[in-house]
């Protein structure tokens, strides 16, 4: 490790194996400056109590509308791009007053009785989605995407001739090839999430994207920029952490045979399982951005003012100081609760409780109708997606019997 003053670059190699990376940082060097592979410096913060402290503490900031020249200051090559305004104005992206009332009005249409009524529905996609499989599929394409993205949409009122436009646009914006690409993609997902917004105002229907529109706290209401905003928030959220839950967990337990015939055998370690497959392999590997308005001491690195900082969820998971020292070893009867997979503080993910249903039900469906399944290939030729906010995999070939 070189001086934690001097950033130091990430390369694609990186995203693809990030763990010996944070294991090194964690025990040299825990918070320090680095130039992502897209060309941003940030400060990574890598340790579990340090990542608890940056993620509760007000003096990182989360509204960048102010701060936008941030980006040129940091940004050591050409950008990927920006969403625009109108995906920008939500929840994820705020500080309290505003995160506060964003918040509560989102909450009335997410509750925790919304996501148990979801139950049946989940496991009739899933059996659905398994009814006559077998043999050699792409468990992401056949399996971890479609079941998370046909429940978010039946949610919010999507319609079935949407989707598939839906995912190319989610997968531009997780992670854009091109500023050209991010910028379609945003245009088009912005033009969309409007139209269906005013469609819904003219003809209301149960859904929660409905009772978003309507949604009310004090006489309050969202904005139409923050209802498209807010819709597309719930939208790449609702999915992309749960596509990345299902197919990083299947592969856990692929690459661990041992741990597959022990939930086989035992179903009812299915709940802890699936906290262990969030610990092990977070499908959000980065918090979203902060910044600092002045100095800040984090873990006895002071960061100076006008600085962006992430905090490395999937390298927190891994801190040998809270879950003990085999960390990089899958256990499904670890006590993994308290991993921070969903983050922590005011910026928890809403859709934790949703995740988490989707998980069990899906892990365990795929598991007692194909205890015997095996991957299909060498674990080394396996791609990540190009994004070190997300973690998932881009296809996860597997041999259903």
């Amino acid at each position: 490790m070189t001086g934690t003053s001097t950033p130091m670059t990430l390369d694609s190699a990186f995203v693809h194996d990030p763990y010996s990376f944070y294991r090194r940082l964690r025990e040299e060097a825990p918070v320090r400056a680095v130039v992502m592979p897209h060309g941003l410096k940030v400060w990574l913060v890598t340790r579990y109590a340090d990542a608890r402290e940056a993620l509760t503490n007000p003096a990182l900031r989360k509204d960048l509308r102010p701060v936008q020249y941030l980006f040129e200051r940091h940004q050591t090559r050409t950008s990927t791009g920006d969403f625009g305004a109108d995906l920008t104005a939500h929840m994820l992206n705020s500080d309290p007053p505003d995160h506060t009332r964003l918040r509560g009005l989102v909450a009335k249409a997410f509750t925790m009785r919304r996501v148990e009524l979801l139950r049946p529905r989940i496991v009739g996609i899933t059996e659905d989605l398994l009814a006559g499989r077998s043999g050699a599929v792409d468990l992401i394409d056949d399996f971890a995407f479609p079941l998370p993205v046909t429940v978010i949409c039946e949610l919010l009122g999507i319609p079935d001739d949407d989707r598939d436009d839906f995912r190319a646009w989610s997968s531009a914006l997780v992670a854009g090839a091109s500023a050209e690409s991010v910028g379609a993609a945003a245009v088009a997902m912005s033009g969309y999430l409007r139209g269906l917004i005013d469609t819904k105002r003219t003809a209301p229907a149960d859904d929660m994207l409905t009772e978003l529109i309507h949604a009310q706290e004090d006489g309050d209401e969202l904005t139409e920029v923050e209802l498209v905003s807010m819709a597309f928030l719930l939208l790449v959220a609702g999915h992309e952490t749960t596509v990345n839950l299902i197919g990083n967990g299947v592969l856990a337990l692929l690459r661990n045979p041992g741990q597959l015939a022990a939930l086989h055998a035992d179903p009812g370690l299915l709940p802890g399982a699936v906290e262990e497959f969030l610990r092990y392999e977070s499908p959000v590997n980065h918090a979203t951005l902060r910044y600092t308005t002045e100095p800040v001491e984090i873990g006895g690195t002071t960061i100076p003012a006008d600085e962006f900082v992430t905090v490395s969820l999937a390298s927190a998971n891994h801190d040998g100081d809270r879950f003990g020292p085999a960390t990089d070893t899958l256990d499904v009867t670890r006590a993994a609760a308290g991993h921070m997979a969903f983050g922590h503080g005011i910026h928890f993910c809403l859709g934790a409780p949703l995740a988490r249903l989707e998980g069990q039900i899906a892990i365990g469906g795929l598991v007692a109708r194909f205890p015997g399944m095996t991957l299909s290939t060498d674990p080394a030729d396996l791609r990540w997606r190009d994004s070190t906010l997300l973690r998932g995999l881009a296809h996860l070939p597997v041999q259903l019997t």
